[in-house]
């Protein structure tokens, strides 16, 4: 969730970047940069952006092993061995 207190006018991140980069190396909290008082970017730091990115790539990774498991479930799926024959058929 966006902490309200972390929306920043573009020209205000700016003119003070060397504190905004400082406040998100210290509290990995996100950034909304507002351009015209809209929302237009959201910048964080390296390590949080970073931490982000591999959470979802563990919860991708366990969605897949879910699909897996939900067609194992439903008889779409067919043994190891069966496979591997098939493809060693196919490519010799």
């Amino acid at each position: 969730m966006i902490d309200l207190n972390e929306v920043f006018s573009l020209t205000e991140f700016q003119r003070n970047a060397k504190d905004h980069v400082e406040r998100l190396a210290q509290t990995g909290k996100p950034q909304v940069l507002t351009v015209n008082g809209k929302a237009a970017v959201v910048v964080q730091d390296a390590a949080s952006y970073q931490r982000m990115l591999d959470e979802k790539e563990r919860l991708e990774a366990a969605a897949g092993i879910q699909r897996g498991i939900e067609a194992m479930k439903r008889g779409e799926t067919r043994p190891l061995e069966a496979a591997l024959d098939d493809l060693k058929t196919k490519y010799e």
